[in-house]
């Protein structure tokens, strides 16, 4: 018996797909970096997920080389390899390809 509905993003790919995409759809504020807040406000409150679940996928996408958290904490920035990455995917808002 099956008592609560699977998370849509309790996998941390998910979650990480999810961030990207958030990402690349925020305004760059400076030097390429943007605000943080701007990717984990829309993650945890318009998709509804959990804080734990925007930690494992924002961890997982610093560690698979999409962002780069700024040592301040504050700014999120692309790394040049996923930048060439978005850029060869062409238009839209869809995540990288794992």
């Amino acid at each position: 018996m099956k008592f609560a509905a699977d998370r849509p993003y309790s996998d941390p790919e998910k979650a990480a797909r999810k961030i990207v995409e958030i990402a690349k759809s925020v305004e760059v504020v400076q030097d390429g970096k943007f605000y943080i807040e701007l990717i984990n406000g829309p993650f945890l409150f318009r998709e509804k997920a959990t804080p734990d679940e925007y930690k494992a996928g924002l961890d997982l996408a610093i560690e698979r080389g999409w962002l780069v958290l700024h040592e301040s904490g504050a700014f999120v920035r692309f790394t040049q390899g996923s930048a060439e990455l978005f850029a060869s995917e062409g238009a839209g808002t869809s995540a990288p390809t794992i």
